[in-house]
């Protein structure tokens, strides 16, 4: 269920939680789990008015406004409950990095894309090195050769028929789609970005399909 007004958090399990219920805070584009944290009905209700994340810190016994003192504040995107109705799930924009220690995560995991992309980030910041990428990174002209072999590979396994080929070929695109991205200046999050607004104004076309019928 999402959460898109104060009376959406009518019935939410805040008694189990001595009042609180716990929110999960994950990035929109990236889908990287920034933090975990809890919050009481005036807290979500402060969120959902403002449009970033406030908390309520156990610790303290007080409001806690993501960000007020770091800057590291977070946007809010939208805001579901689960099945139970006792947790939350926050999709956040953060101006900056989630975890007090300057990590972009309290948590050390990440899902495949974006770990891939900070390798290559990693690389691209680093000295030259021996591997592959930093190889790729050192050569434009090596690395948009690449990207476009593995275009044409993609498309003959696709023609082909071939699913375990076109699986192997479309994971080599999309690992030089992103060498040549980064060596433009480009990350992964940019690209997101884009294919986000897209969806977004998809999304709102549909709707005003649906007002207008």
């Amino acid at each position: 269920m999402q959460i898109r007004t104060p009376a959406d958090l009518d019935g939410l399990g805040y008694a189990a939680g001595d009042g609180l219920v716990t929110v999960v805070v994950q990035h929109a584009r990236t889908g990287i789990v920034l933090m975990l944290a809890h919050a009481n009905r005036e807290a979500l209700e402060k969120t959902l008015v403002t449009g970033e994340l406030w908390f309520w810190s156990r610790s303290r016994r007080e409001l806690w406004h993501k960000g007020a003192t770091s800057g590291n504040t977070m946007r809010l995107v939208a805001l579901y409950a689960d099945c139970d109705r006792d947790a939350l799930l926050a999709l956040v924009e953060p101006a900056g990095p989630a975890c007090h220690t300057g990590a972009e995560s309290c948590f050390a995991g990440r899902t495949t894309l974006p770990a891939l992309a900070s390798v290559i980030r990693e690389r691209r910041s680093a000295a030259a090195t021996e591997s592959y990428t930093a190889r790729l990174l050192s050569s434009e002209n090596l690395r948009l050769k690449k990207l476009g072999e593995e275009a044409v590979e993609l498309a003959l396994a696709c023609a082909r028929g071939d699913v375990r080929a076109t699986a192997d070929e479309a994971a080599d695109l999309l690992y030089h789609m992103l060498v040549a991205c980064a060596g433009a200046g480009i990350g992964l999050d940019d690209v997101l970005q884009v294919l986000d607004a897209r969806r977004s104004a998809a999304a709102a076309s549909e709707e005003e399909t649906i007002d207008e019928q």
